[in-house]
């Protein structure tokens, strides 16, 4: 059933065209995910589809009767009102207690509020998820989503995206944080020149189709190119030659990312970073913190021991509160442990990008304000300029000479970041620094952070960008330790589900040897949850099943590839490519087995 259609929608602002000639519908079932720049028009476009604004032009069709939830980006909740009047209404207390969704809504967004407080008095991440309670409480036909993820904790972001898949309402969603968009979205409106260009999946899929379409259209501009190349030379010799039409044909989407290198050479970083940093980074010798002082609010570390080593990527996880940027302030010098000890690295040149903008003059130009700390900077093996990362970071052309006063808060936090890279660091502590970011500019600071050796040290609620510029993640479970995720978010998920915390802690031990790649290690495993130490023997023969399981897995992986283009090649012959399907599926699930016994082993390992 079509919910709602749009026939050639345009909408400016200004001079500028967001919406051009727009035509598109959304049926019964979608669950579209909206991507682009910001300021490209995604908000536009969504709230035109709510209709919150009316279109320059054009015309919006609704469905009779629908029932349309919105969450924008500012919300509109009465400040006199309880966050239970807000959310819940009139409804008496024993029908929503007795309703299981209602709970477990309340529970995973706002379990951790007061219902008699008042909504005038909260924070306005507090505000942020109220609204989304009071929305996914009511029934909707179309749910539209605004960045619902602002002020959202992995944890909670898992519970939405699950939430959303199981509603039977129509879904559509702008976000940057692309791990949720992959989990809740089948389709992807991208948002860009003022046109609507649509993908089936979600973001992996989308962007593979888009590599797809840029490796397609870049085919068809070299044969343009070589067809004119040959016309030239024809004119200026005579009679044409005789030339073979070239043959062309569309591999498979996976194919544009078969002969990647991986996104970082981690050997070579390691190596750069220990001679930058030398042994020592930060060592935490039998540290107590409370995240309000000495004694004071909720205890985050407990005689705990670390050690962050020359090279190290770590992703810092946990609950909101659980004090994750409270162990950012002391890595970085800005509060000091109630007791025990932080060694800090002789050679520490460090970064630290807090959650507020403070340092910032208001009077400056963007470019003047980047290049008053280096006009230029090494990023690997290039030389780049201020005004060079800049355009990376999103600020191109004028914008480079914008008064820092009018920026909006996402544009400052690109900025400071920059200051920050700019002042060659070779420690990094980032706190939130996805926060208003858009697709386009998280890519290109990944694609920096990449080629940045150093020590690394990361909050961000963000999943995606999380798992993708580190290397291990150590999480906050609210025991005072500190807990190492061979299974990255995925495991403390699962640790956070089961109520499990198995960290490692100081004082039971002396501090661990230091693993040859550079990697952090605990100190010391918890007293009572240690492993039982392995025979030379044993071990032995761990790492040789290891090394067998490595080696099919290699295997499996050339066969895979095999398939692949063989895949290809029967693209027009329906029996052969059933065949060679049902024998990938067969390498997939050899393949997963094996995975999961390697992971197994590896956890034995301690590797």
């Amino acid at each position: 059933m079509n919910l709602v259609n749009l026939e050639s929608v345009s909408h400016a602002y200004g001079p500028k065209p967001l919406l051009g000639e727009v035509s598109l519908g959304i049926e019964a079932g979608d669950r579209i995910g909206v991507v682009g720049r910001n300021g490209d028009g995604k908000t536009t476009l969504i709230s035109v589809i709510a209709a919150a604004i009316k279109p320059d032009s054009g015309r919006v069709t609704h469905n009779r009767g629908l029932r349309i939830g919105f969450l924008s980006q500012r919300d509109d909740l009465d400040p006199a009102l309880t966050v239970r009047e807000v959310v819940l209404g009139e409804r008496a207390e024993h029908e929503w207690a007795g309703d299981q969704a209602t709970r477990e809504i309340l529970a995973n967004l706002i379990g951790d509020l007061d219902l008699s407080a008042r909504a005038g008095e909260l924070s306005g991440g507090e505000r942020r998820r109220t609204a989304l309670a009071r929305l996914l409480i009511e029934e909707h036909d179309l749910v539209i989503l605004d960045e619902p993820t602002n002020h959202l904790d992995i944890e909670a972001i898992a519970w939405l995206a699950g939430h959303l898949i199981q509603r039977r309402s129509a879904l559509l969603v702008v976000t940057h944080d692309r791990w949720f968009l992959d989990a809740v979205s089948t389709r992807t409106w991208e948002v860009v020149d003022g046109t609507v260009q649509r993908y089936e999946g979600g973001y992996a899929a989308y962007v593979l189709a888009k590599a797809e379409r840029a490796r397609i259209a870049q085919a068809a501009e070299d044969r343009r190119q070589n067809l004119m190349r040959k016309e030239i030379a024809w004119l200026r010799r005579g009679p044409p030659a005789r030339t073979s039409k070239p043959k062309f044909r569309i591999e498979a989407a996976q194919a544009l990312i078969a002969n990647e290198p991986p996104a970082r050479d981690s050997v070579e970083l390691v190596k750069f970073a220990a001679a930058r940093l030398g042994r020592t980074v930060y060592d935490l010798e039998r540290v107590t913190l409370h995240a309000g002082g000495p004694g004071e609010g909720p205890l985050v570390l407990d005689d705990c021991t670390w050690q962050f080593g020359p090279g190290d990527r770590v992703g810092l996880i946990g609950v909101n509160g659980s004090g994750k940027s409270s162990v950012l302030r002391l890595l970085g010098d800005g509060v000091q442990p109630d007791s025990g000890k932080v060694v800090r690295g002789k050679t520490v040149r460090l970064a630290y990008l807090s959650q507020e903008l403070t340092e910032l003059d208001p009077g400056r130009r963007v470019l003047e304000t980047v290049e008053e700390v280096r006009k230029f900077i090494q990023v690997g093996k290039r030389e780049w300029t201020a005004s060079q990362l800049l355009e990376r970071l999103g600020f191109r052309g004028e914008a480079q000479w914008k008064v820092v006063g009018d920026l909006s808060g996402g544009e400052r936090r690109r900025l400071q970041l920059l200051r920050l890279l700019m002042d060659d660091p070779n420690v990094l502590l980032l706190d939130e620094p996805t926060n208003d970011l858009d697709i386009e500019t998280l890519n290109e600071l990944e694609d920096l952070l990449d080629a940045w050796p150093g020590t690394l040290v990361l909050v961000s609620h963000d999943r995606y960008f999380l798992e993708r510029v580190t290397d291990r993640c150590v999480a906050l479970l609210g025991d005072g330790g500190l807990s190492l995720l061979p299974g990255g978010v995925d495991e403390y998920l699962q640790r956070r589900a089961s109520g499990t915390a198995v960290t490692a802690r100081a004082g039971s031990a002396p501090a661990a040897t230091r693993p040859q790649d550079g990697a952090s290690a605990p100190a010391a495993e918890a007293e009572g949850t240690a492993a039982p130490a392995l025979s030379a023997k044993e071990l032995r023969e761990l790492r040789k099943d290891l090394g067998r399981l490595e080696r099919q897995l290699d295997r499996i992986s050339e066969r895979e590839t095999v398939l692949h283009a063989a895949m290809a090649d029967a693209a027009a012959d329906y029996g052969r490519l059933a065949t060679l399907d049902a024998e990938l599926k067969d390498l997939q699930s050899q393949k997963e087995t094996i995975e999961l016994e390697w992971m197994d082993l590896a956890d034995k390992l301690g590797e």
